[in-house]
């Protein structure tokens, strides 16, 4: 895997990308058949979900299976990275990179701080009633209501949030009042239209506890090689003709016109940054057998729970 740190216009540290080599099927992996998907780990179902006829929801139903691919954090290193979100990256990606639990396959991905949640709490709620709100309930079963919450980047826990009175949550709240807590993993889905958690359950629930917004971090497909290929050559395209412009406007008008990098160089940088970050579609593989098998799996799901 191939790290590359991304820097906004104003020099600060927005992401970490991530191009996957040599992976070309996940251990958490999404799975399709139809209007069904079924997330599995190692063949163990972690989630079954089916899309509504009218694409106004989705009904879930989830497993104890998920395990977290990032192995429990110490004090002493929340303390050492806390206000590093870089450094958190890092430490999330390799243990991604490493671990049998995890989403990560061939292509370009993104973990960034700067998820749309951050920005999402129009009505200035509270902290804890806003990040409430935002969380699917249901377990085993559930519903992620695409009508009235389409676009709002829900989070699906993977496993129930354990409440105020867990041990874990207790030591968390600590961290979350020392600003202390390390980042909450976060996948986005496409297709459930949804952020999944893969870690930091019991941190989400200790920031919700104090009413304090959790420091997140959000894993997503970015573009390809080829399309990152393309879209370079597009953009420097379109940058060199827009000097050439100024270059003939200053032959004729003299050197009050500037050259025109000044103007054309932040959209270059702007669209070759955004060629690096912006999200693509969820990958998911076709599920052997198709509808009858996730039934079948669906059945005996059931029979365990």
């Amino acid at each position: 895997m191939r790290r590359t740190d991304i820097i906004g216009d104003d020099g600060r540290w927005t992401g970490l990308s991530l191009d996957v080599r040599s992976r070309r099927r996940p251990d958490l992996c999404l799975f399709t058949a139809g209007r069904r998907l079924l997330l599995s780990r190692r063949s163990r179902p972690v989630l079954l979900a089916t899309v509504e006829e009218d694409h106004c929801g989705v009904e879930f139903r989830r497993t104890d299976a998920h395990r977290s691919p990032i192995p429990p954090l110490r004090a002493d290193t929340a303390r050492a990275l806390a206000g590093h979100p870089d450094r958190w990256a890092h430490l999330f990606a390799r243990h991604l990179l490493d671990s049998p639990d995890g989403p990560l396959h061939d292509g370009r991905w993104l973990l960034s701080p700067e998820s749309p949640l951050l920005r999402w709490n129009h009505g200035r709620l509270p902290e804890a009633e806003y990040w409430s709100s935002m969380l699917v309930e249901g377990h085993p079963d559930g519903y992620i209501d695409w009508f009235v919450h389409s676009g709002s980047w829900e989070i699906l826990p993977l496993r129930p949030l354990p409440d105020a009175a867990d041990g874990r949550v207790k030591a968390y709240r600590k961290q979350a009042r020392e600003g202390t807590l390390a980042p909450v993993l976060l996948w986005w889905v496409s297709g459930l239209d949804c952020h999944l958690i893969l870690d930091g359950h019991a941190r989400l629930a200790a920031s919700i506890t104090e009413s304090t917004a959790p420091p997140i971090l959000q894993l997503h497909r970015t573009a390809p090689d080829d399309e990152v290929a393309a879209g370079t050559e597009q953009a420097v395209r379109a940058y060199e003709t827009e000097l050439d412009r100024f270059a003939a406007l200053r032959a004729l008008h003299g050197p009050t016109i500037p050259d025109g990098a000044t103007l054309a160089g932040p959209p270059l940088a702007h669209r070759l940054r955004e060629l690096h970050t912006a999200q693509r579609p969820t990958w998911a593989w076709p599920l052997p057998g198709g509808e009858t098998e996730w039934h079948r799996i669906a059945r005996e799901t059931r029979a365990d729970q």
